[in-house]
C-alpha cells in the first residue's frame, strides 16, 4: 500500500467468510447494536424522568450506560460497513481517531466506576456527611473529569503516532486499538512509556481505588447488622461485577495488542467482540435487575 495514502487494512479474514455470510453477520451485529442503544437508553430514560432516581448513584449509572452507547457507536458503524464491503480498509487518520475515541471511552468507564465506588463509600461509611460531600457540584466535577481526562492524555499518544513512519499496512483486528503501534517502522520508546503511564493512570489506579473502597465498605458493614450488609451488597455487587468483567476483557485486549504472539484469528474476533458487546449489552441488565428502584420502574414501564 502506498505510504502517501496512509491506509491500513482491518481484516476480517480467518474467522468468517465475509463474501459468503456477510448479510447474516450484518444482521447479527446490527441487531446487537440496536439492542445496546434501546436497552441502555431505556434505563437512562427512567433515571431522567423519575425524581426519586435523581441521586448521585443513579446519575453515575446513567453516565456509565451513556458511555457504553458512545463506545459501541465508536465501533459498530465501521464494523457494519466493513461486513458489507469487499475490502475492509480504513485511512490511517481515521484509524487514529477511532483509537482515540475507543480508548478514551474505555478509560472513562473505569473512572466512572471509581466515582461510583466513592459515592457508595461515602453513602455507607459516612451517611451523615453524605449530603454535604456528594453535592450536585461534586457529581458534575467527577463526571467532567471522567470524560475529559482520558482523551486529553490519550491524544498525546495519538499525536505521536500520527508523525510515525509506517512500514506495514495490514492490521489484524476489527477496530483500531493500540495494536496500531505494530504498523510503525520502529517502536518508539517514548510511545511505549507514554502508554504505560496512561495504563496506570486510567486502569490500574481506578481499579485499585475501587477495590480499596469496597474492602473498606465490607469491613465496616461487617461490624453492623445483617440488614446493613444486605443493602451494601445490593448496591455494590453490580458495580463489582461490571468492574471485574470489564477489567478482564480490556486487559486481555491490551495483552493481545502488545504481545508479539500471533493469536488465532478466532481468538482475536471473540475478544474484540466481547469488549464492544458484553458490557454494553449486560450493563443495563445487571443494573436493571439488581438495582431495586430501577427494577420497580422497569416493571411499571413494561406493565409486569
Amino acid at each position: 500500500m502506498d505510504n502517501n495514502l496512509n491506509v491500513t487494512y482491518l481484516t476480517l479474514d480467518g474467522y468468517v467468510e465475509v463474501h459468503r455470510y456477510r448479510y447474516l453477520y450484518f444482521v447479527i451485529l446490527f441487531t446487537a447494536y440496536i439492542l445496546i442503544i434501546c436497552s441502555n437508553s431505556t434505563i437512562v430514560y427512567l433515571i431522567v424522568i423519575h425524581k426519586n432516581l435523581h441521586e448521585p448513584m443513579y446519575i453515575f449509572i446513567a453516565a456509565l450506560l451513556i458511555n457504553s452507547v458512545l463506545l459501541s457507536t465508536a465501533a459498530y458503524p465501521k464494523i457494519l460497513i466493513d461486513v458489507l464491503s469487499e475490502k475492509q480498509i480504513i485511512s490511517y487518520p481515521a484509524c487514529l481517531f477511532q483509537w482515540l475515541i475507543y480508548y478514551s471511552l474505555g478509560c472513562s468507564e473505569f473512572l466512572l466506576l471509581a466515582a461510583m465506588s466513592y459515592d457508595r463509600y461515602v453513602s455507607i461509611c459516612k451517611p451523615l456527611q453524605y449530603p454535604t460531600i456528594m453535592t450536585k457540584r461534586t457529581v458534575c466535577i467527577l463526571l467532567v473529569l471522567a470524560w475529559i481526562l482520558p482523551p486529553c492524555q490519550i491524544s498525546g499518544a495519538v499525536t505521536l503516532s500520527a508523525d510515525a513512519k509506517l512500514c506495514k499496512f495490514s492490521f489484524k483486528g476489527i477496530i483500531c486499538s493500540s495494536a496500531v503501534l505494530k504498523l510503525h517502522c520502529a517502536l518508539s520508546r517514548l510511545l511505549y512509556v507514554y502508554g504505560l503511564v496512561v495504563l496506570v493512570n486510567f486502569i490500574f489506579l481506578p481499579v485499585l481505588f475501587v477495590l480499596f473502597t469496597y474492602i473498606r465498605i465490607f469491613i465496616i458493614t461487617f461490624r453492623r447488622g445483617r440488614e446493613v450488609r444486605r443493602k451494601a451488597a445490593q448496591t455494590c455487587l453490580p458495580h463489582l461485577i461490571v468492574l471485574i468483567n470489564y477489567s478482564c476483557l480490556l486487559g486481555f485486549d491490551l495483552l493481545i495488542a502488545r504481545l508479539e504472539t500471533d493469536f488465532p484469528p478466532i481468538v482475536r474476533l471473540i475478544m474484540a467482540l466481547e469488549v464492544i458487546l458484553y458490557n454494553p449489552v449486560f450493563n443495563p441488565i445487571i443494573y436493571g435487575l439488581k438495582m431495586k428502584e430501577i427494577y420497580k420502574h422497569l416493571r411499571k414501564l413494561f406493565c409486569l
